[in-house]
């Protein structure tokens, strides 16, 4: 019994994993699933009963918790009223006018890639639905390239909090950061084009008649409610500071209170059917799915009954087998992205570590070359985890299977890993 006790924390956090997947695969539930692996976790790393609901409390009725359900319900919210407004429909009209299936499928969940609002790929599924209107494509696919190219931008674009925290923990400039991480991006769109996209048939000639500039004006117009989000993001950031500092959402929440007034006056829905949208039992459950998330990453993120925080703990296993310092600064990034599902966990989790196993006042060289590296792996295990909002959003909306949508987005994540170690060694190079 002492032997399972002590197994190593990584083991634990890696069989959990494991569990949420087996237990998704044979139920098809989510909520259950991951119910599943929170109580492995939650007791294979010696919490008790008392603990265990002290944790969940604590998370469950932060602050920031609550912003995020409220952030949630709003995303989801604006994109039904997209739906039943005609805009989406308008929207993918006017890019299929403009260019080819192949390349819409990819440019609409990018665009709402913009946005730094958890869930987003929700928001643009509907979209790549909308593009496939002959329901020619395996849904599995469509699942796969909503879900990657949702996501190119968040490797440097200074709207994600993960990316903001990042920068802050690393002191680097924001232009410095910038320019490291962006490449990045670069990587993750050919790894995305290459194993993604050229399955998707090529289409033989662009539905509707070309008139660029009219394209473009409709389009501008249909994205209003888009572009409010990121202008009241960047206004309220600029000018209310203090906001952003009490929650990160509230910028977001604000921005999406103003994009849908926008909307509602551009193409007003009855009262019906607002009040269908606001109390849609699937918004609810996808909303539920999201509180049991936030839970399991509590017990990621708090501090173990011995006082250790988990991260930490798995630091000094990798330590005390002797693991080199350059595969742990790749490994505990790649574990604590698995293992959160989001940007701001991992990097909050892990950069700590990594920071502290450089040394006081490192060579430019060192910071930038690991700062790299350190994001892409763990970026990299935030794509694959099967705790990622967006991953088991999109699966719920294609009613499609986690663990085959985790393993085909294997070979683009690589692309990303590959990417990430080609700046790592050429940052080093271009700063010494």
């Amino acid at each position: 019994m002492d032997y399972i006790l002590n197994t190593p924390y990584i083991i634990k956090i890696i069989t959990a994993l494991f569990l949420i997947l087996i237990v998704n695969r044979k139920s098809g539930n989510l909520i259950a699933a991951i119910i599943s692996g929170t109580l492995l976790l939650a007791l294979w790393c010696g919490h008790g009963l008392a603990s265990m609901l002290s944790i969940s409390w604590v998370r469950i009725s932060s602050w920031g918790n609550i912003f995020l359900v409220i952030a949630i319900f709003q995303v989801i919210w604006l994109s039904s009223m997209m739906d039943k407004s005609g805009v989406m429909k308008d929207l993918v009209a006017i890019v299929k006018k403009s260019i080819s299936r192949r390349a819409g499928l990819a440019v609409l969940p990018a665009l709402i890639g913009w946005l730094p609002m958890p869930g987003g790929a929700l928001f643009s599924a509907p979209m790549v639905e909308e593009m496939d209107d002959g329901k020619e494509l395996n849904p599995l696919l469509k699942t796969k390239i909503n879900y990657w190219f949702r996501h190119i931008w968040e490797y440097w674009w200074p709207l994600y909090p993960g990316v903001l925290l990042a920068i802050d923990m690393t002191k680097l400039p924001v232009w410095q950061f910038i320019s490291l991480q962006l490449p990045l991006s670069l990587f993750a769109i050919a790894g995305g084009i290459f194993f993604l996209l050229r399955k998707v048939p090529v289409d033989l000639k662009i539905s509707g008649k070309k008139d660029n500039y009219q394209n473009i004006k409709v389009f501008i117009e249909l994205i209003m409610p888009i572009l409010m989000v990121i202008i009241v993001y960047i206004f309220v950031s600029i000018v209310f500071p203090g906001l952003s500092k009490k929650s990160q959402y509230i910028p977001v929440i604000l921005g999406l209170c103003f994009s849908l007034g926008t909307l509602q006056i551009q193409r007003p829905l009855s009262a019906g059917v607002l009040k269908d949208i606001i109390l849609s039992k699937n918004t609810l459950k996808l909303v539920v799915i999201v509180i049991f998330i936030r839970i399991y990453g509590a017990f990621i993120e708090s501090p173990l009954p011995d006082g250790t925080f988990l991260m930490s703990a798995v630091r000094d296993e990798l330590a005390m087998w002797h693991i080199p310092v350059l595969v742990i600064i790749m490994l505990i990034p790649f574990i604590s992205g698995l293992s959160t599902g989001l940007a701001v966990g991992f990097v909050g989790a892990s950069f700590p570590i990594v920071i502290n196993l450089l040394g006081p006042n490192p060579p430019l060289a060192d910071l930038l070359s690991y700062t790299v590296l350190a994001y892409g792996f763990g970026f990299t295990g935030m794509m694959l985890s099967p705790v990622h909002v967006c991953h088991l959003v999109t699966i719920e909306y294609f009613k499609t299977n986690l663990n085959e949508s985790m393993l085909r987005i294997i070979k683009p994540s690589l692309f990303v890993i590959g990417g990430s170690i080609f700046m790592s060694i050429a940052a080093h190079i271009i700063a010494s």
